[in-house]
């Protein structure tokens, strides 16, 4: 870490010496706030990871267009591996604060924001999120590096073809693709959305199954953001799909940390994250396999 926090202090934008300060939490990236000149800024760090499809030009154009769309904090600076942007006092979401019904009422229209606004905003090429591909591709890796999952690999993919089989045909918008309670942050007046690291073209589905699954929606929390946010009665066709790309969502993020295990050098406990995830989406799937019974 002085690696980093050196190159940071060496930014040129600085108004005379800076003390990088880390921000607990992160578990993709190493994340500093830093005060100069009576201002502050929060400073991401990290290289491309492409095991994990992050690639930084990508990052770096869906956070400039975010802040264009009015979404995010502007970027202030970029450099290979650091990113400056403006920094936002308030308060991180937690899973509880997304449950709620006011904040949920709130959180919706950032969505669709994200969803139809931020592609006006776009320069240069970006990515596509496709979590199907995402889930082969993981498997890919962790069969060749001896994941201790080796084993499960197969039912995961398994299982992963029939929820793709289910999703169907789909609509495409511009996707967050990371809808974490933490990604939310509350500043007294207004709510923001945060960390573009997956960002790209994507189904509306995953944001939106990602963001039940990730907090722990009930379903009549489910239904009412389907149906507000596609503003029609929720058939059995929209909440079949749905449902699959909700469980994709959690098997992806069990994935995601598997990978992490191996590839990570942060200092967080990945292992008790696969589990946590690979419960979740046990029941999911449970819940998914009761529906199309």
């Amino acid at each position: 870490m002085t690696g980093i926090i050196d190159q940071i202090k060496r930014l040129g934008l600085w108004d005379g010496p800076v003390e990088p300060e880390p921000v607990s939490g992160g578990i993709t990236n190493e994340n500093f706030v830093v005060e100069s000149g009576g201002r502050r800024y929060f400073v991401r760090t990290g290289e491309d990871i492409p095991v994990h499809g992050i690639l930084r030009f990508n990052e770096l154009a869906a956070s400039q267009a975010a802040y264009a769309a009015g979404l995010s904090p502007a970027v202030i600076y970029h450099e290979p591996g650091i990113m400056v942007l403006e920094h936002i006092e308030g308060m991180t979401f937690s899973e509880e604060d997304v449950c709620k019904t006011s904040n949920l009422e709130r959180i919706l229209p950032l969505v669709r924001t994200c969803h139809q606004e931020i592609p006006r905003h776009l320069r240069g090429p970006v990515l596509m999120f496709w979590v199907f591909h995402v889930v082969r591709d993981y498997a890919a890796t962790l069969e060749a590096d001896g994941s201790r999952m080796k084993s499960k690999l197969p039912e995961l993919l398994d299982l992963a073809q029939k929820l793709e089989e289910a999703v169907g045909p789909v609509d495409i918008v511009f996707g967050h693709n990371d809808l974490l309670a933490a990604n939310f942050i509350d500043d007294g007046k207004r709510l923001w959305l945060i960390d573009f690291d997956y960002a790209g073209f994507n189904s509306p589905l995953f944001d939106l199954g990602g963001l039940a699954s990730n907090n722990g929606l009930d379903e009549n929390q489910e239904r009412w953001l389907l149906e507000s946010y596609f503003e029609k009665p929720v058939d059995e066709r929209l909440w079949v799909a749905y449902s699959a790309m909700k469980c994709t969502s959690l098997l992806r993020e069990s994935m995601w940390s598997m990978v992490s295990e191996i590839h990570s050098a942060l200092d967080v406990d990945y292992q008790s994250y696969t589990e946590e995830n690979l419960a979740r989406f046990e029941t999911a799937m449970q819940e998914f396999e009761a529906l199309r019974a």
